[in-house]
């Protein structure tokens, strides 16, 4: 079972300090200073201006905060499992499996997202898009049954009572009471720090666009068959989907996993079921390229297990279906072409991420 397990004495979650009173007097912080500071967050040069969110913008203690809390199992029912439990920086924020296992052992029906980048998500999260930001989002895995199966109610007494969250709270938000530690402060804490995983700044492709390195013949060639900008060589046609500067998209697409003859007959209907739109049967979010070497197993259910089944999805396995995106229905790139377009993929490997120490747990 690939997931954090943490020991009773070993996890800041667990050194709770039990009161009396579940319902502190309002006031009880107004000792600890609370003074803001900004939180800057560097971006590669030739991704667009960070996506702040003006109802919450970035502090340094909201970031350590959310921080915190991402790595502690004290989000989840038995204090065992963390976010990270499904979301380890190792895997750039997956978790390495076809299907996410949750705190009871209980599986998911999809894998983990990575959460690199995720900031630039803007049309929704999840593979579906069901949430609208990562406000929203950071609610839903506590409360989820098969994910971390707790109540935001004890989620938010176990905060209340901690020996360190209630200052934290104060210094994030200024709040004057532990009775002001609610779900919403800790999910905009969470969205804090998600939104500081920036990479690709350090990969080969930032590099060659800032002429501090050169593409091989087989890297600038993989460069235009991606993005479609020779007219000599084929079109692979990633860039629609895996979009400039990131590389991910905000929209959601059927890129031919399963056959269907008419849209209702997905077993899995993806963003259709929360647009409510049919012809949204079977689309999913395009995830970022950045680090993909790292998020395997591919797709949102994980069915491809390296990034040559991928390839070989695109160019002999693509299934038909009403609405299956027009740019991936008629590829076609020999072996030696989609090794090229694999030399380009590995231009996007950024792992300096896993150097700083803000992106890793503070335990």
């Amino acid at each position: 079972m690939n997931r954090i397990k943490v020991g009773l004495f070993t996890s800041f979650g667990i050194l709770l300090m039990i009161g009396c009173n579940d319902d502190p007097p309002s006031g009880d912080l107004l000792s600890i200073p609370y003074d803001p500071r900004p939180q800057n967050v560097i971006v590669p040069a030739f991704f667009n201006p960070f996506p702040d969110n003006p109802s919450n913008p970035l502090t340094y203690d909201g970031v350590q905060l959310g921080r915190h809390l991402f790595y502690d199992p004290i989000l989840s029912s038995d204090s065992s499992m963390a976010c990270a439990g499904c979301h380890k920086p190792e895997f750039a924020f997956t978790d390495g499996e076809a299907f996410s296992i949750g705190v009871t052992g209980q599986l998911g029906n999809r894998s983990s997202m990575s959460l690199l980048n995720v900031a630039y998500f803007s049309k929704g999260l999840f593979w579906d898009g069901r949430s609208a930001d990562l406000e929203s989002q950071a609610l839903e895995p506590v409360e989820n049954p098969i994910e971390l199966h707790e109540s935001w109610p004890n989620v938010e007494m176990k905060l209340r009572r901690h020996v360190k969250y209630p200052e934290m709270f104060r210094k994030a938000f200024g709040i004057s009471g532990k009775a002001e530690i609610k779900k919403e402060l800790a999910a905009k804490a969470l969205a804090q720090f998600q939104r500081t995983l920036i990479t690709g700044g350090n990969s080969r492709y930032a590099k060659q666009l800032e002429g501090k390195t050169f593409f091989d013949p087989d890297e600038q060639e993989g460069m235009e068959m991606f993005f479609n900008s020779n007219p000599s060589l084929p079109d692979a046609q990633c860039g629609h989907c895996h979009a400039f500067p990131t590389f991910q998209s905000s929209d959601y697409f059927n890129n031919g996993l399963d056959a269907a003859s008419k849209v209702s007959d997905f077993k899995d209907v993806g963003r259709g079921a929360i647009s409510g739109i049919p012809l949204d049967s079977g689309r999913f979010k395009a995830t970022s390229l950045f680090n993909w070497h790292l998020t395997a197993p591919y797709m949102h259910d994980g069915r491809f297990k390296t990034i040559e089944e991928v390839l070989d999805h695109y160019t002999q396995q693509v299934k038909q279906s009403p609405n299956l995106d027009p740019n991936v229905a008629n590829l076609v790139l020999n072996v030696r072409q989609k090794n090229k377009v694999l030399a380009f993929l590995k231009t996007l490997i950024d792992t300096s991420y896993l150097k700083n120490q803000d992106f890793l747990s503070p335990f």
